[in-house]
């Protein structure tokens, strides 16, 4: 018996999602699974779940349908998993949700299909999931069922376009993985780089630490620069101008899943105290390092305080790991008057699991009044609003990390902008 799908996803969420709805924009048949019954029912009504530019034509097709149970996989003949792959509260690799994954697929898992695993996950762990599915199932992979590891690498809010250009790692250890792992991602990628396991899940590390440190080092500079009274944003246009050996990134609250626990899958099997952990700690002490700071300028005791941005990420409406509510947490701690929250990416009641529901201010409503902002997300619009704040309040203290302005001042009064 033939299989009826080409591909099944399995978590159909900002990775997922977008990668089944561009298996079939090239011509595949697929078709996902997610224990979400809202996101089911909105994918499944042809509206996008999340914000993500170029695919809600595609969904508005109907052709790309999302099941609540894992049966539909044994009619396709690739299953691919997306699922999450946090960190326990210790630096610890968190297993479970793959594990569950894997249980509920094994009854559906048949001769001939590959599975592979998409997430980024731990070194070893590919070798976990061939070792459980010879435990629990009749399977023998390179046998009978092909497992590859195919990490994706894309960045949010620009999907449709990498998944196409990105050259696509494959991780298999055995011929019939590879042929169908590589035969799955050949009409989407344009280039296919075979290696093995753990190879293939150490490149997907590499790629986020890097960023990750690389933006420590920059958060560092910013710290150094204001300790010492000088300006952040012009001393690194000057270090970069016309400089062919290195480039110095620009500050800004550094987090997003991709980023904030990758280093403690590596760090995991390490007791040693590194670079990695002491990038993880400079970009946690952001917020703290602008309270602080922004509080030798001015008080924010019994002041109305702005905060503008509470996703993780530019222009997207995804709020896990931003270091946003931590700011609004330290802001707090100085007992403001009040603080006006702003996000227009976000409902208008945005919901904190530690923070509570918290109302979302139109921008000019929040700095209306305002003693004191802070830039929290560098989402386009902000620059805007910052020069009509100089207008009407010059003497409104800002906290502007991400110089949205492009006046590459970091605390300044908005009045400042006017000469800018």
């Amino acid at each position: 018996m033939g299989f009826e799908y080409d591909v099944c996803i399995i978590g159909t969420g900002r990775v997922g999602l977008p990668l089944g709805l561009s298996f079939m924009d090239v011509g595949l048949k697929a078709t996902g699974v997610d224990v979400d019954p809202a996101l089911r029912e909105a994918v499944c009504g042809g509206q996008m779940p999340f914000h993500e530019p170029g695919y809600d034509e595609l969904v508005a097709r109907g052709t790309f349908q999302i099941h609540g149970s894992p049966e539909i996989c044994a009619r396709s003949k690739a299953v691919v998993v997306t699922v999450g792959t946090p960190l326990h509260t210790h630096i610890e690799t968190d297993l479970r949700q793959i594990q569950s994954v894997l249980e509920g697929l094994a009854p559906h898992l048949r001769p001939g299909q590959l599975l592979c695993l998409r997430s980024t996950v731990a070194p070893g762990t590919t070798t976990f999931v061939r070792k459980w599915i010879e435990r629990h199932t009749d399977l023998r992979v390179g046998d009978t069922l092909g497992l590859a590891f195919c990490p994706e690498r894309i960045a949010e809010g620009k999907a449709r376009e990498e998944l196409r250009t990105l050259p696509q790692i494959v991780g298999t250890e055995d011929d019939l993985s590879a042929e169908l792992a590589v035969a799955l991602f050949a009409p989407l990628a344009p280039e296919i780089l075979p290696t093995d396991y753990v190879s293939a899940e150490l490149v997907k590390l590499f790629n986020n630490i890097a960023r990750y440190v690389h933006f420590a080092l920059a958060n560092q500079f910013a710290l150094v620069a204001d300790t010492f009274g000088a300006n952040i944003h012009q001393i690194r246009h000057m270090a970069n101008h016309k400089y062919p050996r290195s480039y110095i990134a620009g500050p800004g609250l550094t987090a997003g899943t991709c980023l904030r626990k990758d280093f403690g899958m590596i760090n995991e099997w390490s007791p040693y105290p590194d670079m990695l952990l002491s990038a993880w700690k400079m970009n946690e002490y952001i917020p703290a390092f602008l309270v602080q700071h922004l509080g030798k300028r001015t008080e924010l005791h019994d002041k109305v305080v702005a905060i503008l941005g509470y996703t993780f990420k530019m222009d997207t409406d995804d709020t896990r790991d931003s270091l946003a509510p931590k700011l609004y947490r330290y802001v707090q701690r100085q007992l403001p008057e009040a603080i006006r929250v702003s996000d227009h990416h976000l409902p208008a009641t945005i919901v904190d699991d530690r923070n509570g529901e918290l109302r979302n201010w139109d921008v000019d409503e929040a700095l209306n009044g305002a003693d004191c902002v802070f830039i929290a997300t560098n989402h386009t619009g902000y620059n805007e609003a910052l020069r009509r704040l100089a207008e009407r309040q010059p003497d409104t203290w800002v906290a502007d990390i991400w110089n949205v302005t492009r006046a590459d001042l970091m605390f300044y009064k908005a009045g400042a902008l006017l000469d800018a």
